[in-house]
């Protein structure tokens, strides 16, 4: 084959189709536990996740909510993944071999922030959150309706394989995944680029910009307990009894089981079967979505 800028335009765009294909091939989970948070700048801060105000009935002056003091922020990280070709396979017409590997880029990108979010997910029991403590604590600051300060569990610690329940109904889900630039496709492929000069390999590539952090801790449930009636009632009454400070009522709903595939068969037996163990009627049966999730295999 006859390199020149016409053959070089045609590959690329060849490339370039198939890591689209394998974009379009993904099917992502992120969106449904992580709020996409668009992005300008080197971070965002998040001190407002401080607050969390309820309505009150207006006597006298308007009460002000401001930000709280929280220095929570999420920087964003620079992402990318590269393949290179050697000029030879194109010399001698040798690119089959290359295109399953750019959708398989495609597919790779796709699926990034499914590993970021699922993984800050399960790191939850270790990774900080707005108040300083690790989302899933036992230790979370709220001033109680007295006005003195208690703390809130939203875990009940275990050592087994973790499963979460998740409020993901609201304007913003317990994962925040903050975007600054989408993946984009690009080259230096010119055969007078000094890559190509040195090491007689064009390059391809794609990157982008985002990264993830947390929302509000009361809006989801780690455990690392048996998944079973018991302990699954446990999380529905910790999430749907969170209170913010002074005593206020949140009204928070969890509708998402999310779970290994390790514990798919013990969800599902929760969330679809008629009966339970003992034969009687299983409550839990539909009260929440199952998502099964590989990223946290």
């Amino acid at each position: 084959m006859i390199i020149n800028s016409a053959t070089l335009d045609s590959i690329r765009v060849g490339f370039s189709t198939s890591f689209k294909r394998g974009l379009g091939q993904a099917k992502p989970q992120y969106t449904q536990i992580a709020t996409i948070v668009p992005s300008s700048t080197r971070e965002n801060k998040y001190g407002w996740l401080g607050k969390m105000p309820n309505m009150r009935e207006w006597i006298g002056s308007r009460h002000v909510h401001g930000i709280a003091e929280h220095d929570y922020a999420i920087k964003n990280k620079s992402f990318e993944l590269t393949i290179g070709v050697d000029r030879d396979d194109i010399k001698f017409d040798n690119l089959g071999v290359y295109q399953p590997l750019f959708t398989e880029m495609g597919e790779s990108t796709a699926a990034h922030p499914d590993m970021l979010s699922f993984g800050a997910l399960k790191d939850g029991f270790t990774n900080e959150c707005y108040d300083g403590q690790p989302f899933f604590d036992t230790d979370h600051p709220v001033i109680a309706e007295d006005g003195e300060l208690g703390v809130v569990a939203n875990t009940d610690g275990g050592a087994g394989t973790p499963w979460f329940l998740l409020s993901t109904n609201r304007s913003l889900k317990p994962i925040i995944y903050q975007e600054v630039d989408k993946p984009k496709f690009v080259a230096l492929d010119s055969p007078t680029d000094v890559n190509v000069f040195s090491n007689k390999e064009f390059i391809y590539g794609v990157d982008g910009m985002w990264n993830v952090g947390y929302g509000f801790w009361q809006m989801a449930w780690g455990s690392k307990q048996t998944l079973d009636a018991a302990h699954l009632k446990t999380a529905f009454a910790a999430i749907e009894g969170m209170k913010g400070d002074h005593g206020r009522p949140l009204g928070i709903t969890p509708n998402l089981l999310v779970v290994p595939p390790s514990l798919r068969s013990e969800a599902l037996e929760l969330l679809n079967s008629e009966r339970n163990a003992a034969g009687a009627t299983n409550v839990w049966k539909g009260t929440a979505e199952l998502m099964v999730a590989p990223w946290l295999a």
